[in-house]
């Protein structure tokens, strides 16, 4: 099996793409596809300053990787938990590859806000960790990201996390978050930073196969608290339904943005329309104490 556009051996064969490419050739392919989706949807320029949120996974590494590579300024914020050893070894992956490719990192301990980790805050409040950990990340990611003077931030969601999330949506009409679902969020706020999504095209696995072949050491042990989680559900049902038609996860996604999106900019002005500054903290929300703050204040009041 030779590579399409040499006489190398293919080391991967891309179905939704029809592709068979050697080594060199796919790398370069999956950074031209994340340069294309940057310009195609204007997601930033080489004056803006990128933050980008590093969770010691492969899919976060490789976007501040491609970014740093294509040129544009970026800088990484890793987020500590506090989930036991799990925690311990990402950072220790996160750490190494910013050192190892001379990259700047911001290290953020939940721990100096909270006083206790994502697993027993969840307990404490008795709400899903993945719930907790979402409202907590996104929140200081954006505070991260506005205190600090970045233009945009940058996560490492992939093709598979996009289309679960759809999928999961479309399956309850969830109209609030269809609305909002893209590979760039505008600033709609005076403390909202734009949040882009580069790798919103790229699928898992050339994601995988991306990092290790450029040596890209990641943690490949799935966090703890992910374990029966919804998402990983709708993964598997939606990779058996690629395995047999080849391409349908990027259709699927790519239709949605192109074709499905507008039928919910109402959902989406209303939401808009609807934020306001957090009483307490005075960052965007949609209630009159921002879910972050209403946690915060919750773990103070149980924790004594």
């Amino acid at each position: 099996m030779k590579c399409k556009f040499c006489d190398k051996p293919a080391v991967i064969k891309l179905r939704a793409y029809n592709l068979k490419l050697c080594g060199e050739h796919f790398t370069s392919f999956i950074e031209q596809r994340v340069e294309k989706t940057i310009k195609k949807y204007r997601l930033f320029t080489k004056n803006d300053r990128i933050l980008v949120g590093i969770s010691g996974g492969k899919d976060s590494l490789n976007t501040i990787y491609i970014l740093n590579k294509l040129g544009y300024k970026t800088e990484g914020l890793y987020i500590d938990l506090g989930i036991g050893d799990y925690s311990k070894h990402s950072k220790e992956k996160a750490i190494a590859f910013t050192e190892k490719f001379d990259i700047p990192i911001h290290i953020y301990e939940i721990k100096k806000d909270f006083g206790l980790g994502i697993t027993e805050i969840s307990m404490l409040l008795r709400r899903k960790p993945c719930s907790v950990c979402g409202v907590i990340k996104r929140y200081i990611l954006n505070k991260f990201a506005y205190e600090n003077g970045f233009t945009v931030l940058a996560t490492g969601h992939n093709l598979d996390d996009e289309v679960a999330t759809l999928f999961s949506n479309v399956l309850s009409w969830q109209e609030g978050y269809l609305a909002r679902q893209d590979i760039l969020l505008p600033r709609k706020h005076d403390k909202l930073v734009k949040k882009v999504k580069p790798l919103a095209l790229i699928s898992e696995k050339e994601s995988a196969a991306y990092a290790i072949l450029k040596q890209i050491d990641y943690i490949r042990e799935e966090c703890p608290n992910a374990k029966g989680a919804t998402s990983i559900f709708y993964k598997n049902i939606l990779n058996q339904i690629e395995e047999k038609q080849p391409s349908t996860k990027l259709r699927f996604y790519l239709d949605f943005i192109r074709r499905g999106k507008k039928f919910f900019e109402k959902a989406l002005k209303e939401r808009e329309d609807a934020l306001h500054s957090c009483k307490v903290c005075g960052y965007p929300t949609t209630r009159e104490v921002c879910q972050y703050c209403t946690i915060k204040n919750e773990v103070q009041k149980r924790s004594g």
